[in-house]
């Protein structure tokens, strides 16, 4: 799905009191989901049917969060919409951020998520590497089928590591793609965003994340320590590290294929992040896509 394609979806679900087409809309992010800036609401176009159940699920989860008192968006409707087979869903548009959000403001977030009870309705597990079939799949034959081949073996392996893996933490709610660029700091402070990853699984899932934005993505050094000093613990001294953290390196870099057919730098990005885990070589630096 490109921007076209989504703002065809868009147009074709009215949104507003006027049924307006969205060809004012204004393009936020691209990715699993469109996610378009209209007027006071944010409208996210899924990809695909198969993203219609995580749609639902988010919408949940954010009702769910709101009970809680835990800062994060909210829905301005309770269900998703179903539009020429992409699921939509509307949510109330934040204010403009006062600042960027930094990893400390992601450690108070996610301290305050791993404290809460399991909700009412069932969350899954984190399917971290759950995409990586259907991600490829995507790519279609712009991508070499042995690059294909190697992510599909990692995958198998890291997901036999994973499921043999003991926590140090407590399992339970967690946010599932913890990154700053999901948390939002407005007036009121920090708010988190994208709650369509949102699992019952180990914590450390989210705690890794930073760790890999430290070693492949130039995250520094004091940075990293701002977020572990606020969290209160640093995962890399779970043993399991380097299996979660391999298992989501797998995941970003066929993530990054679905995009390749349209954008060249997706494909070159993908190529250099496969080349790195093909040698093995954990110094080159990833670029965000």
């Amino acid at each position: 799905m490109d921007e076209a394609q989504a703002r065809d979806v868009l147009a074709e679900a009215r949104i507003g009191p006027a049924g307006r087409d969205g060809r004012d809309a204004v393009l936020l992010a691209l990715g699993e989901n469109a996610v378009f800036a209209l007027g006071d609401l944010v409208v996210k176009v899924g990809r695909d049917t198969e993203l219609l159940d995580r749609a639902r699920r988010e919408l949940a989860v954010a009702l769910w969060l709101a009970e809680a008192g835990v800062p994060a968006v909210r829905p301005a409707e309770p269900e998703a919409r179903f539009v020429d087979g992409h699921p939509v869903t509307l949510w109330h548009r934040l204010s403009d951020p006062v600042r960027p959000a930094e990893p400390r403001d992601l450690a108070e977030l996610l301290r305050v998520v791993h404290a809460l009870p399991s909700p009412a309705f069932a969350l899954p597990r984190r399917e971290l590497l759950g995409g990586v079939e259907r991600w490829l799949r995507l790519a279609g034959d712009v991508i070499d089928p042995a690059d294909a081949a190697f992510l599909r073996n990692r995958r198998d392996g890291f997901a036999t590591a994973a499921a043999a893996l003991t926590p140090s933490l407590p399992p339970g709610p967690i946010h599932g793609d913890a990154l700053p660029r999901n948390v939002h700091v407005g007036a009121d402070g920090p708010v988190l965003v994208d709650l369509e990853t949102f699992s019952a699984d180990l914590r450390e899932h989210d705690l890794v994340v930073l760790a890999l934005s430290r070693d492949r993505y130039g995250l520094s050094a004091e940075a990293y320590e701002s977020f572990t000093g606020t969290y209160g613990w640093d995962v890399r001294e779970w043993e399991g590290c380097g299996v979660l953290r391999g298992a989501r390196e797998t995941a970003s870099c066929a993530w990054v294929a679905q995009h390749a057919p349209s954008n060249p730098r997706a494909l070159a990005e993908f190529e250099r992040r496969v080349s790195s885990l093909r040698d093995g070589d954990e110094t080159v630096r990833w670029y965000p896509f």
